[in-house]
């Protein structure tokens, strides 16, 4: 009688957003691609678990290797609104105390992998968890088991993240002093960082407070994991990725892109790609498809802040001007500005009066989701302008799309800068929900990056876009690809245990 399959066991650990959750979902199904022998499953709270399955129940054919596991967690318990175990819809202040109460899932967790290992007689091949979740490290520590760390953003992002939070060097500009520019850690000295790249509650943080308290420990356990795994492509991002290999000292494998096979292919042509997201868009994506179809190639400009941002009553009436006097035609997803409830109904007038009768044929109003992989996958998509997170930067990119930059939180600001300092892909309009805006300057803007004129600023960033895109997708070659042999490289050091 042959002995039972050893099993070979990952268990993953997103952080509680959907920037986070989408991620870990396409690196499962990934693996299991390169090697359906694996058993797979994603531990999070009750209602994410909900959510990533209707997001699994989407895909083309879901993997059967790939399982759930609900972690108990009460938000009461954690002064957190009733229900609330993501980031969606929450203002800042409930955003860093569901940071602090992610803690509270290392119980739940550890009890769980005791479970698994009694179960199945042996430990789990290795944990993957989330940057934010290094509490995790601890648990795989005290079980043996080898532990990677996954940054769901890219290099450059994800090392200026961490060193800021881990050195707080914009702490030694004067006090009260002028200067705007300061160097960052592991950095080159010509690369300068500014204040207004870094979001608010990091402006402000002195170490002690509740910001600090949750990242610095999470991301100095992190540190201690046995590799990291970074959504990226090795050949887009050199500078990033020498940053973050001297700082982390750790191998570092570029899995990336973590996006639908179809949004990857060649020639793709307009059609249906099936949602990441288990949400329902505003609009239908084959009337969306019909309305980009009556525009000329690479003449609209598409514009959605994510999943979960939206700017001020002021930035929106004059983005909504300057799109008008851009006369470019335009698909805007567009929620209730900063103050409001970000899932409630739009109000007209947050518009400037009769903007939806005026802009005709000219403009798509699409209220909170938007079937946003049809689009970017569009011929008639020429721009993008996006918060620069890194999910949207790489599905834009992956179509060879130019941005236009208004980064809003996290590393948003870092990606904006690198995609415009060393890539030269990105214009940035706008830095957060403070800043000023001019209908004048979003109407310029829009207007320089969708010129085809030879030899112009918008041709040339979209060359480049172009290329790497190309990159992008030549990443993925079976048995050729830089993101192909890494990950195969990682599940060869999953299995042999190298630690």
């Amino acid at each position: 009688m042959e002995p039972p399959p050893v099993t070979k066991h990952i268990v993953m650990l997103p952080f509680m957003a959907q920037g986070h959750l989408i991620p870990f979902i396409e690196l499962a199904h990934k693996i299991l691609n390169h090697n359906p022998t694996f058993t797979i499953t994603i531990a999070n709270t009750p209602l994410n678990i909900n959510y990533l399955r209707s997001a699994i129940a989407n895909h083309p054919s879901p993997p059967s290797q790939l399982h759930l596991k609900p972690l108990p967690f009460t938000s009461s318990d954690h002064h957190l609104p009733p229900n609330c175990e993501n980031t969606d819809g929450l203002s800042l202040s409930q955003v860093i105390k569901l940071f602090h109460a992610s803690a509270a899932l290392e119980t739940p967790f550890r009890r769980f992998i005791s479970d698994v290992v009694s179960g199945e007689g042996i430990p789990p091949v290795c944990i993957i968890s989330d940057i934010f979740m290094g509490w995790a490290n601890r648990v795989a520590q005290s079980f043996g088991i080898v532990n990677y760390s996954f940054t769901t953003g890219g290099a450059y992002g994800t090392a200026a993240y961490c060193l800021i939070w881990m050195h707080l060097p914009h702490r030694n500009l004067a006090n009260g002093g002028t200067h705007n520019e300061f160097p960052v850690p592991g950095f080159p000295e010509s690369c300068r960082f500014t204040i207004s790249q870094l979001h608010q509650y990091l402006q402000a943080a002195d170490g002690e407070d509740e910001w600090s308290r949750f990242f610095q420990p999470q991301i100095s356990f992190s540190l201690q994991s046995n590799g990291w795994l970074c959504n990226t492509v090795e050949e887009i991002e050199t500078l990033g990725l020498e940053v973050l290999r001297n700082y982390i000292k750790l191998p570092v494998w570029c899995i990336g892109p973590l996006l639908p096979l179809k949004m990857l292919k060649n020639n793709l042509g307009p059609g249906i790609i099936s949602p990441r997201s288990g949400k329902r868009p505003g609009i239908q994506p084959e009337e969306c498809i019909e309305w980009l179809d009556s525009h000329p190639t690479r003449s609209v400009i598409y514009i959605s802040f994510g999943s979960q941002n939206t700017i001020s009553e002021t930035q929106m009436m004059e983005l909504a001007k300057g799109l008008e006097e851009s006369k470019k035609p335009f698909i805007w997803v567009i929620r209730p500005p900063i103050g409001f409830d970000i899932k409630g109904d739009f109000r007209p007038e947050w518009l400037p009066s009769g903007f939806k009768d005026r802009i005709g044929k000219q403009g798509l109003v699409v209220h909170n989701w938007a079937p946003q992989l049809e689009i970017l996958c569009h011929r008639s998509t020429g721009a993008f302008l996006s918060h620069c997170g890194w999910n949207s930067v790489m599905e834009g990119l992956s179509q060879g799309i130019p941005l236009i930059g208004w980064p809003l939180a996290a590393e948003q600001g870092y990606n904006a800068k690198m995609l415009m300092e060393d890539i030269g892909v990105c214009v940035v309009l706008a830095q957060g929900v403070h800043s000023r805006i001019a209908k004048e300057e979003v109407s310029r803007v829009i207007n320089v990056v969708l010129d085809k004129s030879e030899g112009g600023k918008g041709e040339i960033m979209r060359r480049k876009a172009k290329e790497l895109g190309e990159l992008i997708r030549a990443s993925i070659e079976i048995d050729k690809g830089s993101s192909y042999i890494m990950i195969n490289d990682f599940l060869t050091s999953v299995l042999s245990g190298v630690k």
